[in-house]
């Protein structure tokens, strides 16, 4: 048996999607188990482009058990609609293969309106929320102010307990932020329209992957975002609101007993982040637009223009190490095919001394990246499907990078679609 997870590396949206996709046929589950609708999770195969949310990124491989753990912001709003988009394009969704936890609690309607009204008060002092709701979502469950989804199943209680929230939220919501209340009337038709429509996928996970474990089922984790805006690891406050790392995945799951034997960690060739916060190896104007443009980078759920910067030793080999990585997937190496030379940021200099050592959140909007320069290619990778066909510097740079941060590259991808990849 082997169980592995997918995890980002640094500020999410490395590539997990595709990685996901592409390995998926060598596991019997693929679980989502933590995070909600606010991933993109791009993914190019048969049935055409992709930009998938909260459904698991094994959907596509019909053999394949796809799994929402109880550790998932569970949007019944999202989920559906994405179910309803996905399945228009031929892909078999039902209830053989895709499962949700029942003790996965369901991202409620006033949710996403609360993160809006949040992020207009802080103003320019906001977090960069995508807005769907996942900060007042994970702070209402750790207040025990959520519904499992297995309410589902008992409509009296769900009803009674639902009740009961209205009446405290929309304390929160009239005297804190001024805004209308929410009703009764709204939540049954929310209950109608979209979470009694996934009421057929909601299940005991644990006792599944509990099952599936002691019968030698192969299990891949699939992680949302990156180190980096880990709950408890990443750059503090400008973070999601779950814990992002492989370690967290036997409980997101709904499986504490399970054993991770490979971490495969995702890293882009370059640097981008979505989303506010400290980000050392930012570029701005033109040189950061040419490669914004050579990457495609805006956000696959926001569609906000993503930072970009050269990649980042620095974070890179810290992301390594709250993640546990045995392997890491190089995305987008062809996207960098236009540069003459490739900047890498190898050091940080914070108080006037360099250091290789990723720096607390406080201290780190006073870092400042050390760049060494490598030879471009010049010249169009994305053809290439073995290590050997690709060009000698871009060789060289993959192993530069895989000697910075102390890991493994199994995987190298030259584009976005499934069999653009080469294998180590």
């Amino acid at each position: 048996m082997s169980n592995g997870a997918v995890v980002g590396i640094n500020w999410g949206d490395e590539g997990k999607g595709r990685m996901v996709d592409l390995i998926a046929r060598n596991y019997d589950f693929a679980v989502r188990f933590q995070g909600g609708g606010n991933a993109g999770h791009t993914v190019i195969n048969e049935y055409g482009k992709f930009a998938l949310h909260l459904l698991p990124s094994g959907i596509f491989r019909r053999n394949v058990v796809n799994v929402l753990g109880n550790g998932v912001a569970l949007d019944p709003e999202n989920l559906w609609d994405e179910i309803k988009t996905v399945s228009e394009k031929g892909v078999i969704i039902d209830e053989n293969n895709l499962k949700i936890s029942d003790r996965a609690s369901l991202l409620l309607p006033w949710h996403r309106e609360l993160d809006a009204l949040e992020e207009a008060r802080l103003a320019d002092k906001k977090y960069g929320s995508t807005k769907q709701g996942i900060a007042p979502f994970y702070s209402d469950k750790y207040s025990k102010k959520t519904v499992l989804s297995g309410e589902l199943f008992y409509p009296e209680e769900l009803r009674r307990h639902l009740s009961d929230l209205l009446e405290w939220k929309n304390l929160t919501i009239e005297r804190v932020y001024g805004a209308k209340p929410y009703t009764t009337e709204q939540l049954d038709e929310w209950l109608e329209k979209y979470a009694y429509k996934i009421k057929p996928f909601v299940t005991d996970t644990g006792k599944l992957l509990r099952d599936a474990q002691a019968a030698g089922k192969k299990i891949m984790f699939e992680a949302q975002l990156g180190s980096l805006r880990d709950l408890d690891f990443g750059i503090v406050p400008y973070t999601t609101s779950s814990n992002t790392t492989a370690s967290y995945a036997p409980i997101g799951s709904g499986c504490p007993s399970v054993k991770i034997d490979e971490v495969i960690g995702v890293v882009k060739a370059y640097s981008t982040c979505v989303g506010e916060g400290p980000f050392t190896c930012e570029w701005f104007g033109e040189e950061a637009e040419k490669l914004r443009e050579a990457g495609g980078e805006y956000g696959a759920k926001t569609g906000r223009p993503r930072r970009v910067g050269p990649l980042d030793v620095v974070a890179t080999r810290y992301g390594v190490q709250v993640q546990a990585a045995t392997c890491i997937a190089l995305t987008k190496l062809d996207v960098l095919s236009y540069m003459d030379k490739i900047p890498v940021c190898t050091h940080y200099v914070l108080n006037g001394e360099q250091t290789d050592e990723f720096p607390f959140p406080a201290a780190l909007p006073d870092a400042r990246p050390v760049f060494e320069y490598m030879p471009g290619w010049k010249t169009d990778v994305s053809g290439c499907r073995s290590w050997e066909e690709l060009p000698a510097e871009a060789r060289d740079y993959v192993l530069f990078i895989e000697k910075s941060i102390g890991c493994r590259i199994g995987y190298v991808s030259v584009g976005p679609e499934r069999d653009s990849i080469i294998v180590r």
